[in-house]
């Protein structure tokens, strides 16, 4: 199954309105799919800082973007206040706030994706495994 669509998941760190369990499920699943993804520690913060990033992330929502985070309103002027305001289509945000972590990674991940997979079984995201480790 290939995954034409950039994927991004806010940790939403600091304000800490996502249930801690569904964010970390997401997290989880994103890190044993195998599938790159970019992981933030909080999207407000980087919105208040006007992170250039966020411009980069918005360009690329053309091309199909999927953020996990909170509120789709939210989302929008997060990035819009950012100056990186997100395309009107190819861009779909999946709340976490709400929504439980199975039904976010699937929207995110797709069918191909179930609760089996596992770390061993993909190795070569290992790495970025490590790294989100530093976000829970």
């Amino acid at each position: 199954m290939s995954n034409q669509h950039r994927i991004l998941y806010c940790h939403c760190a600091y304000a800490q309105v996502v249930p801690k369990a569904v964010k970390e499920e997401v997290l989880r699943k994103l890190s044993e799919s195998g599938v790159a993804f970019d992981a933030v520690a909080d999207l407000c913060e980087m919105s208040a800082r006007r992170d250039p990033s966020l411009k980069q992330m918005a360009a690329g929502g053309e091309a199909g973007l999927k953020i996990a985070a909170c509120f789709p309103r939210a989302v929008k002027w997060l990035f819009s206040a950012a100056d990186a305001t997100l395309p009107e289509q190819g861009v779909e945000i999946l709340n976490m706030r709400v929504e439980t972590a199975d039904k976010v990674a699937l929207a995110i991940l797709g069918e191909g994706f179930g609760s089996a997979a596992s770390p061993a079984a993909n190795p070569s995201n290992g790495a970025a495994a490590s790294e989100l480790k530093e976000l829970t």
